[in-house]
């Protein structure tokens, strides 16, 4: 597995209930950009249209040598999954508060793949604490090594 690119404002703005797998519908310079890193899926999301997960606002850069062949760098990319996970997380994004949100882009031997959540939103003070315990784990790794430097 080689990873292309994680959400990590997804990771700061929500709560992960699940994860799931799915691959996604690309054209072939989009892969080739993909290959070159120059991906962002900061402000994307999933929205289910018609029994089938669409993956909105991502942007892959245009290739550079590609002419004709390049598509719009923000339009629709249909996600592959199947169904019946597709309608249990529909079930659940009709919940208050839930949404789908894709999490990680990696390549799984030669295919694109894309790990969306199910999440739901933090509030500001769980934000605040997971930033502390974030810290607070920085610090216990930087003064156990040196302790153990000093050994």
């Amino acid at each position: 597995m080689k990873l292309i690119s994680t959400n990590k404002k997804a990771f700061h703005d929500y709560n992960v209930v699940e994860s799931l797998e799915c691959g996604i519908n690309l054209i072939g310079c989009e892969v080739k950009s993909l290959r070159k890193g120059e991906v962002n899926l900061a402000d994307s999301y999933c929205r289910i249209v018609d029994g089938s997960l669409i993956l909105l606002n991502c942007h892959i850069k245009n290739y550079d040598k590609g002419s004709y062949s390049n598509v719009a760098s923000r339009r629709d990319r249909r996600l592959l999954a199947h169904k019946r996970e597709i309608m249990r997380m529909m079930g659940k994004v009709k919940e208050k508060g839930y949404s789908i949100v894709p999490l990680k882009l990696y390549f799984k031997d030669s295919l694109v793949k894309v790990e969306v959540g199910l999440v739901k939103g933090k509030r500001d003070y769980d934000k605040k604490e997971s930033l502390l315990k974030k810290d607070a784990e920085r610090d216990l790794q930087r003064t156990m090594k040196e302790y153990a430097e000093r050994r």
